[in-house]
């Protein structure tokens, strides 16, 4: 590629950027795997990129050094008061993403796939992930509401959170207690039927976007049975038809090392008026398919976060000179570029695929099986590598990066949240357990889709999907032991979660690299360094050769 072919070259500073333009795998992606819904939206994304990029970031910055959330208890008064303070900049930014229609647009007669949702949010995370987490939250209360809910429900609450005039209501997932964590079987909170709806009573422990203005939150009918089976789901308002608050009380905001911006607190349901969404025994099911549509959003939000690591390194590294050079210029700076944008492919074909494989799902009964199997493996890996991506680039910018002057502090601190966020991995191994060794035969979907990639490789690829190959077979004989000896599972869930999510990942890229070449050289270094053993400490490394394709942003560094 010649200097006159090459795109812009990266900025010294990333702030006032346009991420959408300035990311190329994204738009890489979704050209391949869903051509005409970029082809309506390039525009749109561009110009939220360029939103994310300027005013987003510049909101980001200001409120998690100087403004983030308080909570006012008392009233003027004197009077007992439980309200959350935003800053202007916060709540503006947080009306103006769903204004864009970064919810809305997936919901009417017209409606896109919600893959374009997923793409906002992944657009979101690399300025601002404290906003994000509320976009995902009210995405996935109106998709339970679209999906479940009473027509009457449904009627009455859906166009508040869907609205694109800046006045939309945010949404909240209120399902985790102290004593249950990820184990909602658990919930202890009461709901009491009264004339009209339903009172709730209970403490909700961990509930991001407290004072939200419409939320889902499990509770037990008295008499219903314990465990999951027991669970209703009810949408709770903010405030009742004659504007007076519910009746919750916020005992206070969490002090988080990450995602300050975001207002997260603990929820004391004092007869709390709710309508019910879904009663038992159906009540646990239409909160998991809440999660499971964050749990999407998560794996876009950390392929965010790793796009932002990229694109802080690459700036940093192409206009910081030391020894007389740029820094892109040194081989172990390279070797660190190269395994961030390695791993940063692999996220985003990830993402991509469990975006697809969530609207397939709205489409298709059948299609559960394959997004259940593969938003654990997405889930999973994307979060463990934002957080290993933004070490780096920490690492990369140096003393600098560890200020929180710079971009990289909040950055790293931020990625942190979508490993525990919607189920910490031992989570997710258990999902992956029961749609692969259970009922459901989200193994034969792995398999299925696993060796379709492979038939798409290039000729060059052909060692890499030989390796790829002989792990399907591995992960093939070990789900059969299983099937047989459910047992061993727990044991053994972890490690098979490692290994179907790396292989996925690796028969992603491969199959993504037919025509690109640059892609081929990225694809057979994930598989040489994730499937293909320790290899020689001394062999070459082809994409370090290629650095300058791979990177043709850093192509100009003199």
């Amino acid at each position: 590629m010649s200097a006159a072919d090459s795109p812009a070259p990266y900025p010294e500073r990333t702030a006032g950027s346009n991420f959408f333009d300035l990311d190329d795998a994204l738009r890489r992606h979704l050209a391949r795997r869903s051509p005409e819904l970029l082809a309506r939206n390039e525009t749109r994304l561009s110009d939220f990129g360029g939103w994310a990029g300027g005013k987003l970031e510049e909101q980001a910055a200001y409120t998690d050094r100087h403004a983030p959330p308080r909570l006012e208890v008392t009233d003027r008064d004197g009077g007992l008061s439980s309200r959350v303070i935003l800053n202007p900049a916060y709540r503006d930014c947080h009306a103006e993403a769903y204004r864009r229609g970064a919810i809305g647009l997936c919901f009417g007669p017209k409606a896109e796939p919600h893959l374009l949702s997923f793409a906002f949010g992944y657009l979101l995370s690399m300025a601002d992930i404290s906003i994000h987490c509320p976009v995902t939250m009210t995405g996935a209360v109106a998709h339970v509401l679209e999906r479940m809910a009473p027509a009457e429900i449904r009627g009455r609450y859906l166009p508040e959170l869907v609205r694109m005039d800046g006045k939309a209501l945010s949404g909240g997932t209120w399902a985790t207690e102290r004593h249950g964590g990820s184990d909602i079987g658990a919930t202890t909170t009461r709901a009491v039927g009264t004339d009209g709806g339903w009172r709730l009573h209970g403490l909700k422990w961990f509930t991001s976007n407290a004072g939200s203005g419409l939320a889902l939150a499990t509770a037990r009918p008295d008499g219903a049975p314990r465990g999951g089976k027991g669970l209703g789901c009810y949408l709770v308002p903010g405030h009742l038809p004659g504007g007076e608050p519910n009746a919750y009380n916020i005992r206070r905001l969490k002090e988080k090392l990450g995602t300050r911006g975001l207002p997260t607190g603990e929820i004391e349901l004092e007869g709390a008026f709710g309508v019910e969404v879904a009663g038992p025994p159906d009540g646990l099911r239409a909160m998991m398919a809440a999660l499971e549509y964050s749990r999407v959003h998560n794996a876009f939000g950390a392929a965010g976060l790793q796009a932002r690591a990229l694109l802080e390194a690459a700036c940093w590294a192409i206009h910081r000179r030391a020894f007389g050079r740029p820094i892109a210029n040194y081989p172990m700076v390279r070797e660190a570029l190269l395994d961030i944008a390695m791993e940063h492919e692999a996220s985003t074909a990830l993402a991509v695929e469990s975006g697809l494989a969530f609207d397939e799902a709205e489409r298709r009964e059948d299609a559960i099986p394959w997004l259940r199997t593969v938003t654990a493996l997405a889930k999973y890996r994307t979060a463990e590598q934002a957080v290993r991506s933004s070490v780096r680039a920490v690492e990369l910018v140096g003393g600098n990066g560890y200020t929180e002057e710079w971009p990289t502090a909040r950055l790293y601190r931020d990625a942190l949240v979508t490993a525990v966020w919607e189920g910490p991995a031992n989570i997710q191994a258990l999902e992956l357990l029961r749609a692969t060794t259970g009922r459901l035969p989200g193994d034969y979907a792995f398999v299925e889709r696993v060796t379709a990639a492979l038939e798409s490789a290039p000729d060059r690829l052909t060692d890499a999907v030989a390796t790829i190959r002989e792990g399907l077979s591995e992960v093939t004989a070990a789900i059969a032991r299983l099937r047989a000896r459910p047992e061993e599972g727990p044991r053994v869930g972890r490690r098979l979660l490692d290994r179907m999510s790396d292989l996925l990942a690796a028969a992603l890229l491969v199959e993504a690299a037919r025509n690109d070449e640059r892609l081929a050289l990225l694809a057979g270094r994930f598989v040489h360094r994730h499937l293909g053993g320790a290899g020689s400490l001394l062999d070459d490394d082809p994409a370090l050769t290629a650095f300058d394709m791979i990177f043709p942003r850093i192509e100009r560094t003199g």
